[in-house]
């Protein structure tokens, strides 16, 4: 699996305290980085904890729960090398945008210019012979009924009906920070998903971090 942020709303921090402020104050939302952003980005914070005022601002606001101020923040990631099933779960999370690679459209033969259908290994499978011996033939023996398929004229709409659960695709997903965070919570490794998506959780969540470090606390509450 990879993960790799491609493109985010720049300026998250002040994109939040704008739109936090906006709800607030009586300046236009264009001035209040001007007119206020001294006073939250120049100061520390006076909760104790660290930042500054705006890192102690947004710690408030979406400790009491405004979290809808965070939709402004937008986050895209290319997602490479995960399997339908997986994707079948990330679908439940309706507040995010996809974009998925088409079995319907990427032809899957072995000739092709994929090579074939990949799929991924559970690793309670890799650890045991029988089972990755047995799952491996499996996963060849669809390989080779997709080919026969496709060689008897069967359109690829039609052929990827035999295409197991552990195939893999690419997907383009965007979504907002609150939506993120909500995913995270309910995806992450402490919780009791599913392996492949608790990794895909915390890629994420990285990716996240690596651009907005000021959001990490917000993924550990």
């Amino acid at each position: 699996m990879e993960v790799k942020l491609i493109a985010h709303t720049p300026n998250g921090m002040e994109v939040a305290l704008t739109a936090i402020r906006t709800c607030y104050s009586h300046l236009k939302p264009s001035e209040i980085i001007k007119a206020e952003g001294e006073k939250y980005f120049g100061r520390m914070a006076t909760d104790g904890k660290e930042g500054t005022e705006a890192d102690r601002l947004i710690r408030h606001i979406i400790n009491s729960g405004h979290t809808s101020t965070m939709e402004h923040l937008n986050y895209t990631f290319a997602i490479e090398g995960v399997s339908r099933s997986l994707l079948a779960q990330l679908t439940r999370h309706r507040h995010f945008s996809y974009s998925v690679q088409s079995q319907r459209y990427v032809k899957m033969e072995s000739e092709s210019k994929s090579g074939g259908f990949n799929y991924t290994f559970p690793k309670t499978i890799i650890e045991n012979q029988f089972a990755y011996d047995t799952y491996t033939i499996v996963m060849e023996n669809i390989q080779h009924a997709y080919n026969e398929l496709r060689a008897s004229g069967i359109p690829a709409e039609d052929a990827r009906y035999i295409l197991p659960n552990a195939a893999t695709c690419n997907l383009v997903l965007t979504g907002n920070l609150r939506s993120i965070l909500e995913f995270y919570s309910k995806r992450n490794p402490s919780t009791h998903a599913q392996w492949e998506i608790k990794e895909l959780a915390e890629k994420i969540k990285n990716e996240v971090i690596n651009v907005e470090p000021w959001v990490k606390s917000f993924f550990e509450r």
